[in-house]
């Protein structure tokens, strides 16, 4: 037997905070060398934080990002023990996202990356060239200040692996895993029995089973030690890196860490046999067949042994089940830890929230209570960074902790039920409730006051003053005096959170938090600068029909029973007179149901699809249903207003990102705002296709037939308050 202990970790960098990241690799390092491993991997651009963006283009960046390996080379970290650190270098005249491998105080090659990510949230490419010379490797001249330091002057540099005496290991580097020809296979037929792959890989709803199954494959069918690193947290920007540190083995999940933490450094450890590795080849004819051919790589040779033999003393790491959250957790502790990590870097005291008694506002505020939760049971586990955190936000004293989430909850969370004159006595008791639930500080502030004072304003100035449309007003008014009370809420929300806690006597500032859904921003229905506008929103990427879901998840297992009732209540902006014959209804407003948006949502972003497109594959899908003449009314309706209020994405608030068809302005969908909103060209084709289809009898399979729900069909308000700007 070749046994072999390794080590992999989730790390909770921040980008450009060099102090954190180096705390946290000294510290994962140390736990895998305590352990005994002789391999630890950490996550891609750990040094520096896998978020830098246009730092990455400064050269203090790079510079610093040397100084801090230098750091670590000129102690004790890398001895007896080979590093996989993650951080820039410049090459020549190119900037290269690199493995840097280390070993007993000396840099034994660098691995820069081949196949950059530059997709969706990825904008490597701008930052980075891909690494294209692959028949050998090169060599780089270290920085004089290193180089000195190490008395080490140049450095393989490239791709390759490294040969020591008894097994052979490389990097491959996220995005490289999900290349059409990943370099595993090549490095395998090479003798490459440990792979170690660096990864800065964020967070989304359904996502991680992809992303071990990659794993998973990669070694099943050609044997291999597969090492996965990320990183775990809020780096300083929307996405969340979902850690999930796992070690695998001819196909087997050996280790797996947490998806969700709190924790700074979680280190998984595993002892395998490479024999095992070994076995499975040679059982595989065709592999043996492909390895007597291959295409050669380049190698440095090390001259010092990995692994030890038979001891009965070390036990081997045996396959185990793999760890999967349901969407409704992952809502409920993705968010939760993204904004623990967001309020304790940003150096505010806690959280305000406008809790409209709603299933949007109801939800963030369930996520505020889970992420009190989280902190109280970290603490309770002896985490004594989530501690001192938690003693300096809540302003705790005395030796004092938190020990109680409903507590702690009262201590950083303020919720504001901001009613008015068209709010619901239902809504106002649901938000009271539930806030009482979480252990919120709760307000109820009544709004009628500053919106009266604004209109006796506008009537002072103009000489008229508008009228709701059931009180026989237009469209103008009615949509105008819905955008004042939802304005002044948002500017309400801020005052409150700038300025409570000095009434209260307390330190620092409360963050706002927006509550609208991916849903709404897609097809613009919310108010520009009303409370959608915050400091930051948990869900502002999480659709509709997810969050009544997880509301239903969370009355039971977060323990806040109000949920339910919350979930069963029809949604409503309550923005309008309620009367007898008349209640603001969402999917009325929107002319649409959230299950269509949703369906919408994923065939404009996932699969690419504009006008035309959307019309012929939602024939298909809705063709038992609703008419092509029907199918292309809904689209040309969907696109009219989605084109409308593009404008509203370009000021969303930042919020964590979750799903696939995000419309996120910032980086995630890069679309124009000022669209021709008519869509004449492509409205024209879809009225040409129906026109010819006119008399046809159309074919859908008979599965399809049975399975699909009941299309919603529901008045369409064109001048509903999403349409204001």
């Amino acid at each position: 037997m070749r046994l072999l202990k390794v080590a992999t970790c989730n790390l909770n960098q921040w980008a450009m905070d060099f102090e954190c990241n180096m705390k946290n690799i000294k510290a994962s390092i140390t736990e895998a060398k305590a352990n005994g491993a002789v391999i630890r991997l950490g996550p891609e651009l750990e040094v520096t934080g896998y978020g830098c963006e246009d730092h990455f283009l400064e050269l203090d960046t790079i510079t610093h990002a040397w100084e801090c390996l230098k750091e670590l080379l000129l102690g004790d970290w890398t001895d007896g023990i080979l590093c996989s650190i993650g951080m820039p270098v410049i090459k020549g005249a190119e900037r290269y996202n690199c493995q840097v491998l280390c070993m007993n105080r000396r840099i034994v090659m660098i691995r820069p990356k081949m196949w950059l990510a530059n997709d969706g949230n990825y904008r490597e490419l701008r930052w980075f060239t891909a690494w294209k010379q692959r028949e050998q490797l090169e060599e780089i001249h270290l920085p004089i200040e290193i180089s000195e330091a190490l008395s080490q002057n140049s450095v393989p540099f490239g791709y390759g692996f490294i040969q020591f005496m008894d097994t052979a290991v490389a990097a491959e580097v996220c995005e490289e895993l999900f290349s059409p020809v990943p370099p595993h296979a090549e490095l395998a037929l090479n003798g490459v029995e440990v792979f170690m792959n660096a990864s800065g890989s964020h967070h989304q709803l359904r996502k991680l089973d992809i992303r071990l199954n990659a794993f998973m494959g990669a070694t099943h069918a050609r044997g291999g030690v597969y090492m996965y690193s990320n990183q775990q947290g809020c780096d300083g920007s929307r996405l969340y890196y979902d850690g999930c540190a796992c070690i695998v083995v001819n196909g087997d999940v050996v280790a797996q860490g947490s998806q969700f933490s709190l924790r700074d450094v979680e280190v998984i450890i595993s002892q395998v046999d490479l024999d095992a590795v070994a076995s499975l080849r040679g059982s595989i004819s065709s592999f043996q067949e492909q390895a007597s051919c291959k295409v050669k790589v380049s190698s440095v040779s090390v001259p010092y042994r990995l692994t030890q033999s038979f001891k009965l003393k070390m036990s081997l790491s045996s396959p185990k089940k793999i760890m999967y959250h349901s969407p409704q957790e992952e809502i409920a502790f993705g968010p939760a830890c993204w904004m623990w990590d967001y309020l304790r870097r940003s150096g505010a005291s806690g959280f305000l929230l406008p809790l409209s008694g709603g299933a949007d506002s109801s939800s963030v505020a369930a996520i505020v209570g889970c992420m009190c939760q989280l902190v109280v049971k970290e603490i309770s586990k002896g985490d004594e960074q989530v501690k001192a955190d938690a003693n300096r936000i809540g302003n705790y004293a005395n030796g004092q902790f938190p020990t109680d989430s409903k507590e702690f909850a009262k201590r950083i969370f303020y919720t504001v039920f901001m009613g008015s004159e068209n709010s619901s006595e239902e809504t106002k008791r649901r938000a009271k409730q539930l806030a009482d639930e979480i252990g919120a500080w709760h307000l109820d502030v009544c709004i009628d006051g500053v919106v009266s004072a604004v209109l006796s304003l506008f009537q002072t100035v103009t000489g008229k003053r508008p009228r709701y449309k059931v009180d026989g007003g237009s469209n103008a008014e009615n949509l105008g005096l819905q955008n004042i009370q939802a304005r002044m809420r948002m500017v309400l929300a801020f005052m409150l959170a700038s300025l409570l806690p000095w009434v209260h006597s307390k330190p620092g500032f409360y963050l706002v938090l927006g509550s609208s859904n991916v849903d709404e921003g897609l097809r613009g229905y919310l108010t520009k600068y009303d409370c959608s506008s915050a400091d930051i929103n948990p869900i502002g990427s999480i659709s509709k029909m997810d969050l009544r879901l997880f509301l239903k998840w969370a009355a039971t297992n977060l323990g806040y029973p109000s949920l339910a009732e919350i979930e069963a209540a029809p949604p409503t902006a309550e923005l309008e007179p309620i009367r007898s014959d008349y209640t603001q209804l969402d999917e009325v407003d929107m002319g649409m149901t959230y299950e269509e948006l949703s369906v919408y949502g994923r065939m404009r972003k996932i699969f690419r699809c504009g006008p035309v497109s959307m019309f012929k594959n939602l024939c298909y899908k809705w063709g038992t249903k609703l008419s092509p003449a029907e199918v292309a009314e809904k689209v040309k309706f969907f696109f009219k207003y989605y084109s409308i209020n593009r404008h509203k994405m370009t000021v969303l608030t930042p919020s964590y990102h979750a799903e696939s068809y995000s419309p996120e302005d910032n980086r995630f969908d890069l679309r124009q705002f000022l669209y021709n909103s008519k869509w004449p060209y492509q409205f024209k084709k879809i009225d040409e296709i129906v026109d010819g289809l006119n008399g046809d009898s159309v074919a859908f399979p008979e599965e399809e037939a049975n399975s699909e729900k009941e299309i919603g069909v529901v008045a369409a308000n064109s001048e509903d308050p999403s349409s204001g700007l």
